[in-house]
């Protein structure tokens, strides 16, 4: 009998085989680089529909990232669900760079606000850079005896459950602040929610609600007409806008700080070298002086930080919502 071969020797490749497999090779698009890229048009994701802060940010990057990219950069509006719809796509998107997702600072409250999210905020995103930061502004109407925080949290103590907030709505950036300030402040105020920031500072400027977190764009005209009072920013320093307000830090509530702010984010596993050139790009657009006028102008300061700092900024504001959330006892469908 012959013996039984249990393997087989493979045929030698012959030349002709082995230059159509070479030239074949030769052939397939070469690794994503930040020298290549970008290599077609760039998707900016705004999980928003189009008109708010977030959108009108966006387009301010589209437009000049499309001049100096040589690709149409292109804004795609997927609003729904306090931004998770349009998040859920960019984390699903494949990691080249050429889909980008911006979003406010509610990004970092969602995860504590919508337990059953699609995606991970830490698994499926590359933090590419913060791009601006503006405060919010404590604002009183002229009716209420307090000119300073200090004052006002001695009003507060004084008649527990007895002053209201406004608030653009449950899970918003005022609502969040004010129950920030709450826990820090040990007092009891209470909500009452708007459809919207406009609804809102019309009742607290028609003195039917007392107090109200507003943003600095809103506040601006109705505090330089004395029509409300301003007590403290929420942002760690003073704001240029308002150089007489303190922070609200500097008013006695030691360690608040609350900033309204925007990011960049990339799906998970897009290269380190496109990060940064996409960070790059950004932080010179944001740094050119027409734009920095512009954000200044809608009460936002640039910020342009690197992927490394966003993505400690994002876990230490994650952590924050989640215990303020949780404290307060907040729900998405409040």
């Amino acid at each position: 009998m012959r013996p039984t071969q249990s393997h087989q020797a493979c045929p030698a490749l012959a030349p002709a085989t082995i230059l159509a497999t070479a030239l074949a090779l030769s052939i397939l698009p070469p690794p994503a680089t930040a020298q290549a890229f970008p290599t077609m048009p760039v998707r900016i994701v705004v999980p928003f529909p189009p008109g708010g802060g977030t959108d009108i940010l966006a387009r301010l990057i589209a437009a000049r990232m499309t001049e100096s990219f040589g690709q149409p950069v292109l804004v795609d509006n997927r609003g729904g669900a306090n931004g998770t719809i349009g998040a859920a796509l960019v984390a699903r998107a494949t990691p080249d760079g050429h889909t980008l997702l911006v979003v406010p600072s509610g990004f970092a409250a969602n995860p504590a606000l919508y337990p059953a999210l699609p995606y991970s905020n830490d698994r499926d995103f590359a933090p590419v850079s913060q791009l601006s930061a503006s405060p919010l502004v404590l604002v009183v109407h002229p009716s209420l005896p307090a000119r300073s925080v200090k004052e006002l949290v001695t009003l507060a103590q004084k008649q527990p459950g007895r002053l209201d907030y406004a608030t653009a709505g449950s899970g918003s950036p005022p609502h969040l602040a004010t129950e920030y300030f709450k826990l820090l402040a040990r007092v009891q105020i209470v909500h009452i929610p708007y459809k919207g920031a406009g609804p809102a500072g019309a009742d607290v400027l028609a003195g039917q609600v007392p107090i109200y977190f507003m943003n600095l764009l809103q506040a601006m005209p109705l505090i330089r007409s004395n029509r409300l009072r301003a007590l403290g920013v929420t942002t760690p320093k003073r704001f240029g806008a308002l150089p007489d307000v303190p922070t609200i830090a500097e008013g006695g509530i030691d360690g608040y700080q609350f900033t309204n702010w925007y990011g960049a984010l990339a799906p998970a596993g897009v290269p380190r070298d496109i990060l940064a050139r996409l960070q790059g790009e950004i932080a010179r657009i944001l740094n050119t002086q027409e734009v920095r006028t512009r954000l200044a102008g809608e009460g936002a300061e640039v910020v342009a930080s690197n992927p490394e700092q966003f993505s400690a900024f994002l876990k230490a504001e994650t952590a924050k919502f989640e215990r303020i959330i949780r404290e307060a006892r907040i729900r998405a469908t409040d």
